[in-house]
């Protein structure tokens, strides 16, 4: 199977949590909009030009005759196909309910930034997100850690079922990148009390296929049009 992956050429977000389990599993794919006329083509479909079922935004991925959007629906897809989760349904349940609780994190994230509205600049409402990122570095960004924390804590193995590595591993090692990036006071101190998430961290990145990547120009540096971004007034010492 050649997988299609449609999402923004010039920022990692959503769609990059696709793009790790594709390289994790060397699966044969194309980042569409970073390749020639691309973007057109990217655009055209969610236009709904060319599809019944539209995607109403990327990330999505086309496999074969099939379109699949949301970046949780997507990994639900390809986990089996790619062997990235077990086979039994409690397992493969488990580990979609771990990514939605990742979307769940990441949507806080985002807006740390622009609280108020993405269609606005950072700048027109600063204020608010000194605010709203205060409260997410004292309160939701604990909460969030503490949870994968105790996960990895009650299924030894050093992953998060265990040792079975699985697609909600790659996702929360990309978390923990992206916040290092975008808070990395906050989260120098949060890793003295988590040592097994950032073990795994430390043990996804080490792996061939995800080292080779993150080595290479696929690999979208984190930047300020992303969801993960470093403003130093949102992460003070």
């Amino acid at each position: 199977m050649r997988y299609e992956l449609h999402y923004w050429p010039e920022i990692q977000g959503r769609g990059e949590f696709v793009r790790l389990a594709l390289e994790d599993a060397g699966a044969n794919y194309v980042d569409v909009a970073r390749q020639p006329k691309g973007m057109a083509l990217m655009m055209r479909l969610l236009e709904g030009r060319a599809l019944a079922r539209t995607p109403f935004a990327p990330p999505f991925l086309r496999a074969g005759k099939q379109v699949i959007a949301q970046t949780a629906n997507i990994l639900l897809f390809l986990g089996p196909r790619l062997g990235l989760v077990p086979k039994r349904e409690a397992d493969r349940l488990w580990v979609h309910q771990l990514q939605l609780t990742i979307a769940d994190w990441l949507a806080e994230v985002h807006d740390t930034h622009h609280p108020i509205s993405s269609g606005l600049y950072y700048e027109q409402q600063k204020s608010e997100a000194k605010r709203r990122a205060a409260n997410f570095i004292a309160e939701r960004l604990p909460k969030f850690l503490g949870c994968f924390e105790n996960v990895l804590r009650r299924n030894p193995g050093g992953y998060l079922l265990g040792k079975r590595f699985c697609y909600a591993d790659l996702s929360l090692f990309q978390m923990i990148a992206g916040l290092r990036y975008a808070y990395p006071r906050a989260m120098a101190k949060l890793e003295r009390k988590h040592p097994l998430w950032v073990a795994l961290h430390d043990r996804v990145a080490s792996r061939p296929r995800i080292a080779a990547y993150l080595a290479s120009k696929r690999r979208i540096p984190f930047n300020q049009q992303g969801i993960f971004r470093h403003y130093a007034e949102l992460d003070p010492a």
